[in-house]
């Protein structure tokens, strides 16, 4: 430590070296700049779900560039337990085109989800948008802001879009629109890793018909009669998505092991300082320079395991932060020392 080779070279006292490091540990100025040395990690949180439109995610992928049709952006929407997507060109993202869209490609086809998940984004919670599933009876969840991983399933799927319409649009990479369906149905077609069945499988209780049937044929189970087809297949779904729920239990408790090896089981208590990751990007400034950490905010509730709600002074706006963006604060203010 340099601030202790300085000091002893000039000073000595009794425990000296304690109070060098007390010193640097406590110091405010350092602590906004460098943070902890071992970053809190919280436990996995499971939410599994156990049937077709209990719980969707929605996102919106983009800037992308123009197209020739004028979209801009891509709706995202997929059902957590069938892995249904939909992905729908758009050409912004107001809170007006996503709730119309939202309707239009989801609602009026397959029905209202019960649960609706999102970032942060203005516009999955402005007025307009918290007014629609107000009405239409959908209970609208968030992420905590600066952490992904709360929606690691569309976050993949965002990915497998981007690796794909890359191998397929123009040089100028106007036309990714006119790629989306195609997408779409092979996505929908191959089986998911998480389920081991093709969405489709999952979603209708049968296996979507690909060009490359209607030219070589597939083997023929045509049933005799309406109530042979819905009997065979009620019992198709109800195999399908039991052992899709097998499956996803066994994937949600690996990731869980996985996750969990890192976590350092701190747990924050009502009236805790602590500090709040919060990397500043201010136009101007270099990010190089500017300060990461900011604090000291207040434990005001424990909302679960690994979510707290934080306030920075009494009359400041409560904030819903993930522990793996806060640390103990144990900083003082030297500057007027």
């Amino acid at each position: 430590m340099k601030t202790l080779s300085k000091t002893r070279e000039r000073f000595y006292w009794d425990r000296l070296r304690a109070d060098v490091e007390k010193w640097c540990r406590e110091c405010h100025a350092c602590g906004a700049r460098k943070g902890p040395k071992t970053r809190t990690k919280g436990r996995l949180q499971r939410y599994n779900v156990g049937a077709p439109f209990e719980r969707m995610a929605l996102d919106i992928l983009g800037p992308l560039p123009v197209t020739a049709k004028g979209n801009r952006y891509v709706l995202v929407l997929m059902d957590y337990f069938t892995k249904w997507p939909e992905a729908i060109p758009i050409p912004d993202q107001e809170a007006s085109t996503v709730a119309e869209e939202l309707v239009r490609a989801w609602v009026s086809r397959y029905g209202v989800p019960m649960i609706l998940h999102s970032d942060q984004g203005t516009n999955f919670n402005s007025a307009l948008f918290t007014e629609l599933c107000k009405l239409l009876g959908i209970l609208k969840t968030r992420t905590t802001a600066l952490h992904p991983e709360s929606d690691g399933m569309v976050e993949r799927f965002n990915r497998t879009i981007l690796n794909h319409l890359s191998l397929f649009v123009s040089k100028n990479q106007t036309d990714w629109d006119t790629h989306l369906p195609l997408f779409l149905l092979a996505y929908r077609s191959a089986d998911h890793e998480a389920t081991g069945c093709t969405p489709a499988d999952m979603f209708f209780g049968r296996t979507l018909l690909l060009p490359c049937d209607i030219l070589f044929g597939r083997p023929s189970d045509t049933p005799s009669s309406p109530n042979e087809y819905l009997n065979n297949l009620e019992a198709r779904l109800e195999s399908v998505h039991a052992f899709a729920r097998e499956r996803i239990k066994l994937a949600s408790e690996r990731m869980k092991t996985r996750y969990d090896s890192g976590a350092t089981g701190h747990h924050f208590k009502e009236g805790d300082q602590v500090w709040m990751y919060n990397p500043k990007r201010r136009r101007g400034l270099s990010p190089k320079l500017q300060q990461n950490w900011e604090g000291p905010y207040t434990i005001v509730k424990k909302l679960n395991d690994v979510i707290y709600r934080v306030q920075r002074s009494p009359n400041a706006k409560p904030k819903v932060i993930h522990i793996n963006r806060l640390t103990p604060y144990r900083a003082t203010d030297h500057s007027s020392v």
